[in-house]
């Protein structure tokens, strides 16, 4: 079994493309493993536990593009060359407008003159300044790319607040916008619930599980996985609950983030508790927040959840007028079936069995769960920790 990287300097694909492509990769003859990723050290380390990196691709950087196969070595250079050929050709060719993909904002805008949203997902480096283009034309931004200098975050928010726009991200993977599902957001129906998130898997989470509840979604606004920290100052935050606060469609308004600061998340409960709608909170990681049972001014009810689960049930409550006691009962039946499932496969388990491991293809499901396990079994080791040490 072989090993096989090719750098490809200064190239960027979107992750939707590079797991389509590595997909079709392993289904090759003589292909066991493929990855196609950009170059960040995350990556990288990623690339190292898989066994999928060799010594000459270690020294790529965050704007090159790896790709690495492994396999029986005969396959090898004939698999790097149908991925570069993938690439080259493109896997969204269904998504063109008109006769070809336009290549750029202008030629976009030329094809699309009434779009007033653009859907950015670039190299870091070229992030902000593609993001710049757009909210100088008067564009609302969902601005998918990472690696965003957090100064140029800082700049585009104010910007975008100062002109009445939202500047969703970066890092922003999600949203639903006027019942458009962008990035990686879930199809789900219209309805009274506005959604705005830190935390891009906590968003699709909630709205998956308001729709199977039978609750639609008026808008889901991501804001970027920084925005309640101390330096962004919950800047987008703040601007789209004033958006929710005017939206006439929105009746209910659900709060999501991992980890906020404790001054920005105040600020974000002063905020809902001035709208004349009910709210739910979920702050993940957090330091323990007082309930409020009612608004500051007494209006209308806040309620603090500390599962995702519980932020849906919640939120489907409020929209749909049920008993909030409910809902209490429904997690108490859970709790028993779950139990019960857990004594059935303990039984299975070896004598020696002592490790409870998670894998997670989504960071805030990743935090939620060791939340939940450190109060129970105390501190969790992870390769995102809950705590530096």
């Amino acid at each position: 079994m072989a090993i096989k990287c090719l750098i490809k300097t200064s190239q960027y694909a979107d992750s939707v493309t590079l797991m389509t492509i590595a997909h079709e990769l392993k289904g090759l003859s003589g292909i066991k493993d493929a990855a196609l990723v950009m170059g960040t050290e995350a990556n990288k380390g990623l690339l190292i536990q898989a066994e999928l990196l060799t010594p000459e691709a270690q020294g790529a950087s965050a704007n090159d593009l790896i790709l690495a196969i492994k396999g029986d070595s005969e396959f090898l250079d004939q698999a790097l060359d149908t991925a570069t050929k993938m690439l080259s050709k493109g896997i969204m060719a269904s998504e063109t407008i008109g006769q070809q993909r336009p290549r750029s904002q202008r030629t976009a805008f030329k094809s699309r003159p009434n779009a007033n949203l653009v859907v950015i997902s670039v190299a870091g480096r070229y992030a902000a300044n593609e993001a710049w283009t757009a909210l100088r034309k008067g564009l609302h931004v969902l601005l998918f790319s990472d690696n965003v200098s957090l100064a140029d975050e800082v700049a585009l928010k104010r910007y975008a607040v100062e002109h009445e726009l939202l500047m969703m991200g970066p890092g922003a993977g999600t949203a639903i916008i006027n019942g458009l599902a962008l990035g990686f957001a879930n199809i789900v129906p219209r309805g009274p619930v506005g959604i705005i998130s830190a935390a891009g898997t906590g968003l699709q989470e909630v709205s998956s599980l308001l729709a199977r509840l039978g609750v639609g979604i008026s808008q889901a606004i991501g804001v970027g996985g920084r925005d309640l920290s101390d330096e962004v100052g919950g800047l987008m935050a703040l601007h789209a609950l004033e958006a929710l606060k005017a939206d006439t469609e929105t009746k209910v308004i659900v709060a999501i983030s991992k980890l906020p600061s404790p001054a920005i998340a105040k600020k974000v409960l002063k905020k809902l508790g001035e709208a004349d709608k009910p709210a739910v909170v979920i702050f993940m990681g957090a330091e323990p927040i007082a309930a409020h049972p009612a608004s500051p001014t007494g209006k209308r009810p806040i309620l603090m959840a500390s599962t995702l689960e519980e932020a849906a049930l919640k939120a489907a409550a409020l929209a749909q007028g049920t008993e909030l006691e409910m809902i209490e009962v429904r997690l108490a039946r859970q709790k028993i079936e779950l139990q019960r499932q857990a004594q059935d496969l303990k039984l299975i388990l070896k004598p020696d069995q002592m490790y409870l491991r998670g894998l997670f293809s989504g960071g805030t499901l990743c935090e939620e769960a060791m939340q939940i396990w450190s109060d129970r079994l105390g501190p969790i080791w992870s390769n995102r920790p809950l705590k530096p040490e």
